[in-house]
């Protein structure tokens, strides 16, 4: 009786293991899993960033942010009043103008006066951000240039409010052709677009030379004309722009903008001084 309980308890053992075998083979993971419905799932995918879109999507024509009663009395004797247009191989991006005239009074002497608008917009790229946030990184790269400029004395800049979303003014003296030539630049940011407006000017032949304070009143009023400019010639606000990007040429800034020499070309190509 005794050998047959023990036989029978062998039986049950060995009639266990497939048992086991199946139950362990139906809980293995094959590293796929299933949807109730039996289709495969996997990690939902990182959404696409996404950047607010660029107010302006286009720029004016430079020569036109100024209005031409501002010519007249910013630079009198202007060699072209509708302004020298500078080289841009994507007016839709970038832009610049520039004037300049020599008002000759004789015995009295001369005053020259040197006037230049540049402007650069950026579109909004996922990659590199908003149109505003790139603007604003150019914004403070023209600043650092306007302080830079080489040969500069007594350079000064602070913040200066109502214009755009901001601005600062940088100014100084510089010394050209044995004359002392006083500047004022406005460098300012309208939403994704930056506007560099640069005004210098000096007395010839012994007459006296303007003040930087005068300069600047000037440059800073001309400058907000040049935003309202911005503003209704932009080609529309929040089209979000093309998304495309500027080359590393055009985000270099303009050969008019910050810190150009007074000898700079006018419109008939002459070399001024």
């Amino acid at each position: 009786m005794h050998r047959s309980a023990s036989r029978l308890t062998r039986i049950l053992a060995c009639a266990a293991v497939p048992v086991m075998l199946v139950v362990a083979g139906c809980s293995s993971d094959s590293g796929d899993k299933s949807d109730a419905d039996g289709s495969s799932t996997s990690p939902a995918a990182a959404p696409s960033p996404t950047v607010v879109p660029a107010k302006f999507s286009g720029l004016p024509d430079a020569c036109k942010t100024i209005s031409g009663k501002s010519i007249e009395s910013l630079v009198p004797k202007a060699k072209a009043k509708g302004g020298a247009a500078g080289t841009s191989s994507d007016t839709a991006t970038r832009g610049s103008c520039s004037w300049n005239g020599l008002d000759d009074n004789g015995v009295k002497g001369s005053q020259y006066r040197w006037l230049d608008v540049s402007l650069m917009r950026y579109d909004s790229d996922a990659t590199l951000g908003s149109g505003a946030k790139r603007a604003d990184e150019y914004y403070t790269k023209e600043i650092a240039g306007a302080r830079g400029t080489e040969g500069a004395k007594d350079v000064k800049s602070a913040p200066t409010t109502g214009i755009g979303d901001q601005a600062t003014t940088v100014t100084y003296s510089l010394k050209k052709s044995s004359a002392d030539f006083a500047y004022a630049t406005i460098v300012t940011r309208t939403e994704n677009v930056v506007i560099t407006l640069t005004y210098n000017g000096a007395g010839l032949a012994g007459a006296k030379s303007p003040s930087i304070a005068d300069l600047t009143k000037d440059a800073v009023k001309t400058s907000k004309e040049a935003v309202a400019a911005i503003a209704a010639g932009s080609g529309g606000s929040g089209s979000g722009g093309s998304g495309s990007k500027e080359s590393p040429a055009k985000e270099s800034g303009s050969s008019e903008g910050v810190g150009a020499s007074p000898e700079s070309s006018s419109a008939d190509g002459s070399k001024t001084e």
